[in-house]
Parts: structure tokens; sequence; C-alpha cells
């Protein structure tokens, strides 16, 4: 199921806050394919086995080692866990894992 993209909200870009969120990841999915900021990450449920990782990529496929922004095992994440990454994606914001069971909300500009 692809997550479900709200915003924009009140917020001025390259807050921590971003101006858009997708809720509900829990499969890998394109978020956003040009570039943009990932502002924070909130884990609503961390799963049962695997990791989230999030690329700088336009597209499940292009997600490789090289593009690679964040990755955090399912073992190191709590529920209600908020993440700041406040990190610059050039190409795109990609989740190309999510933990099995794992439930993500990503802010973003």
């Amino acid at each position: 199921m692809a997550a479900t993209v709200v915003g924009p909200a009140n917020v001025a870009p390259g807050l921590p806050g971003g101006t858009s969120s997708a809720m509900g990841i829990t499969t890998a999915q394109v978020i956003k394919a040009s570039a943009g900021l990932c502002a924070t990450l909130t884990c609503v449920a961390p799963g049962s086995a695997g990791s989230v990782v999030l690329n700088d990529c336009t597209t499940t496929g292009g997600a490789a080692a090289t593009n690679e922004i964040f990755s955090k095992l399912f073992s190191a994440l709590a529920v209600g866990q908020v993440i700041p990454l406040r990190w610059p994606c050039s190409s795109g914001i990609v989740v190309s894992a999510v933990p099995v069971g794992g439930q993500f909300s990503l802010a973003f500009t």
C-alpha cells in the first residue's frame, strides 16, 4: 500500500518539520521523485526483521549503497521514536526497505 502524502503544511521549507509528510509507509516506495529534504522519520511500529532504508534516488530499483542516506535495524527502533534527518536529497527521496511488520512516517520538503 502506498503511503498517504499530505501537505503542504504551513511550515517553512528546510526546517525540521518539512512541508509534506508521507504516512503509513509499510513497503518500499518513491516518496518524492525530485530533489528535496528528508526532515524527520517517525517510527509507528519497528517491525520484527530487517531495516528501514532511505535513498537519494528517483526509483526503488535505483536504490544502492552509493546513494543510501539512512539505515537502521528494526531492533534499534522504538514505537514513537522521532529521528531528525535534515538531509538534502539531490535526486529524490525513496524508502527502499521497511522492516517486516514495520510502519513509518516521513516529513519532507
